[in-house]
This record gives structure tokens, sequence and C-alpha cells, in this order.
């Protein structure tokens, strides 16, 4: 057992960042993250807020290793991550974090089957047979089964969102990190896609961290970070929101 795992016993955070600074280099250096501590351990449901530029996606990138801090450091399950080398970040990335972002992202000439079987291919998980059932499985869970041969433009922008869930859970980590999901969304489609981030949570055991400004969507979510100027200011926990465990239950 490592001394992180010792130090922390068997309740060792998902992901914790400690005393975590980033500053953006230049002839004026800019402070993205000021001094942020945090733990998020499983079946979380967590949203982090603020105004425009208080630091939000930036602190999602820290959490997701997409970015590396300044000073401080940022641990995935009691590891520590900043001595890692970017191929075992990567791996991290692949086997243990999905990401949700405002814009899904998807491969324009792929059909959504194949953008959903990209992560698993990348990671080198499953049988190509294996990963195309996986990915069919998780489309149909989230209502776009009669869809998964066609390409990202032929769908709606809420149906676009879904796919990139279904992408989210291909290697079906145990964290995943959306930065805005519903941003760009219409009402009804920011309903369905929060309605499955929910069910990601209760039905498959999975945390979810979500930046968002829809305070009617934070606050029903069990953790509401609030951040000013790269700072923590407030971190409420609340009842988690409750309601049929539509997906399939996790496998880890």
């Amino acid at each position: 057992m490592s001394d992180e795992l010792r130090k922390w016993g068997t309740r060792v955070p998902l992901v914790e960042a400690r005393a975590v600074t980033r500053i953006l280099p230049g002839i004026v250096p800019t402070t993205l993250v000021r001094d942020v501590s945090l733990s998020i351990g499983e079946r979380e449901f967590v949203a982090i807020m603020g105004p425009s530029g208080s630091g939000k996606s930036s602190l999602l990138y820290l959490l997701g290793l997409l970015d590396l801090p300044t000073s401080g450091e940022v641990l995935i399950r009691g590891r520590a991550t900043s001595s890692m080398s970017e191929a075992e970040r990567g791996h991290v990335r692949l086997s243990t974090l999905g990401f949700v972002f405002q814009f899904h992202f998807l491969l324009p000439e792929f059909s959504i089957l194949d953008n959903v079987m990209l992560p698993m291919r990348a990671l080198g998980a499953l049988g190509e047979e294996a990963r195309r059932e996986r990915a069919a499985s998780l489309l149909s869970a989230l209502g776009l089964g009669e869809h998964m041969h066609k390409r990202p433009d032929q769908l709606s922008g809420g149906q676009r969102q879904r796919v990139a869930v279904a992408r989210s859970l291909a290697n079906d980590p145990p964290l995943i990190l959306a930065d805005e999901p519903t941003g760009s969304l219409d009402s009804k489609s920011s309903e369905q896609v929060f309605e499955i981030l929910r069910d990601v949570v209760e039905g498959r055991g999975k945390t979810v961290v979500a930046v968002t400004h829809d305070l009617g969507l934070a606050g029903r979510m069990h953790r509401r970070i609030q951040l000013m100027d790269g700072a923590i200011t407030s971190d409420d926990r609340a009842a988690g929101p409750s309601g049929p465990l539509a997906l399939e239950p996790s496998k880890t």
C-alpha cells in the first residue's frame, strides 16, 4: 500500500487538489487558480460556479490533468500526478477520467458509433467487436440507438451532446468532468443532458464535476463550489437529487 493510501485509509478521494495555483506566464502574469485545496469522492455530483474569469474552467482542466499547476499538487485516487510523464498522465486521463465540453468536439467524418469507440481504441481496451457492442449499448441507453450510424452533422445539438456523454463513459471511468455541458443548448435539451448526468451518478455510481453558470441546475446538484478570482469562496453540500436509475449499473 502506498504512503498516500496509508494516510487516507480506504477512503481515498477520487481527485484532490492541494494548494493548487495556476499562473499564466506573460509580461503581466495572470493568476487563473489561486491556492485551491479540495477533495472529491465517489458518487458526488458537484457544480463549480462563479462569474466569467473566476477560474472555473481552469480548475477543471487542472483536475482533469489537461493543464499542470504552477505550484501545488493534483492527486488522482491518492496518486500524485506532477511527477508523472505525459504518457502516464495520458493513460490516467483515458482510464480514470471522462470529459464533456460545452461544444461536443465530435469528429465529423466518423459515425457517432465510431466517435464513442475512439477512447476505447486509444486506451487499447477490449477487442474491436466488444468496443462496438459497448459503444452501441451506451448510445442505446442514452436514446440514440437508431442514430448510431449517422454522422454528427445529422443530429441536433442536444443529441450531439448526448453522444459526447456516451463517449465520456466509453472506458467506464469513475470520474466525469464536464465544462458547461448545457451552455450551448436550449432549455429542453439542457434538462435532458442534466438528467443524464444525474443518472450517471445515481445509476452508474460515477462522480460528475460540472462547471456551470446555470443556477437552477447547480441548485439540484449535491455540492456547489463557488469561485471568485481563482479562489474558492464557498463549498456547500446539499441533499442529492433523487429519481429513477435509468442507466445500466456500473461495471466498476
